[in-house]
């Protein structure tokens, strides 16, 4: 397995496929090659990329080294980049969006970037009213959890925010399928890092001077489509576009073309 040392020594492991300009794909949470959206949305975008997927920090066959920062998962991407020859678009999913933001922020060599559903709206809770409740409790409850070790209640911790229902965690933690989810539970701080607590982070935004698309699912809750479009307003110059039918869980073959229209247009 093709592999690059980032800048703090860490080993990042990739895969890359096709043929076409370079384009890096940056998971969202809980999500590696192995286990999440990018293996399938590479192999509908091969024809007419080199397109570049890999396991983020801590996951999978990636290494990890503390203390954690999210400039680490910057210099990853900008190490990608490097290993692609120097020029490169980048897709992010969800917190993946939020990272490449923070690397388009810096610039070298970054091309273009999409980004979908990146997490960026301040929730207003109902109980306090401060703007930011909800997202606050959730940091709180989540570092006291993987401060003590207890990574499978930060996962399901997470679950439970994203919209599962209580009884579909429970039965989920019960399945062969929930280790794997445990095993990089930590790494749901990185991505919690990375969200800026629900803000869209302005100055980085605002520093973005490449082209860029933000898209959201029309059959999203309405809190992400309102993250997309308020992370598109902070971008100068970015295109929002909404996809019909789609969720957070967008399909592949809905988005794979919309990618290829807007990444391929400074090319040709």
């Amino acid at each position: 397995m093709p592999t690059v040392i980032s800048a703090d020594g860490t080993t990042i492991a990739y895969e890359r496929t096709g043929d076409g300009p370079a384009l890096v794909l940056v998971d969202g949470a809980m999500c590696h090659r192995a286990f999440g959206p990018m293996r399938p949305l590479a192999e509908h975008l091969k024809e007419r990329f080199t397109v570049y997927t890999y396991d983020r920090r801590g996951r999978g066959e990636s290494g990890d080294t503390l203390p954690f920062a999210v400039d680490r998962e910057v210099e990853d991407i900008r190490a990608l980049v490097a290993a692609a020859g120097g020029t490169a678009c980048l897709y992010g999913m969800s917190s993946g969006a939020a990272l490449v933001m923070a690397a388009a922020a810096r610039g070298g060599g970054i091309t273009r970037i999409a980004l979908y559903e990146p997490p960026f709206v301040a929730e207003v809770d109902s109980a306090d009213g401060d703007g930011g409740g909800s997202a606050k409790r959730y940091t709180e409850q989540l570092t006291e959890a993987l401060a003590e070790g207890r990574k499978g209640d930060a996962v399901a911790l997470f679950l439970s925010r994203v919209g599962m229902p209580p009884e579909q965690v429970a039965g989920f933690r019960a399945s062969p399928g929930w280790a794997p989810l445990e095993a990089i539970g930590h790494t749901l701080a990185y991505d919690d890092a990375a969200c800026n607590g629900g803000h869209v982070p302005i100055g980085i935004a605002s520093s973005i001077r490449v082209p860029t698309l933000v898209l959201g699912g029309g059959a999203s809750p309405q809190v992400l489509q309102d993250g997309a479009r308020a992370a598109a307003e902070a971008i100068p110059g970015a295109v929002h576009r909404t996809l019909d039918g789609q969720t957070h869980d967008v399909a592949p073959a809905a988005l794979a073309p919309v990618l290829a229209e807007f990444l391929l247009a400074g090319s040709q």
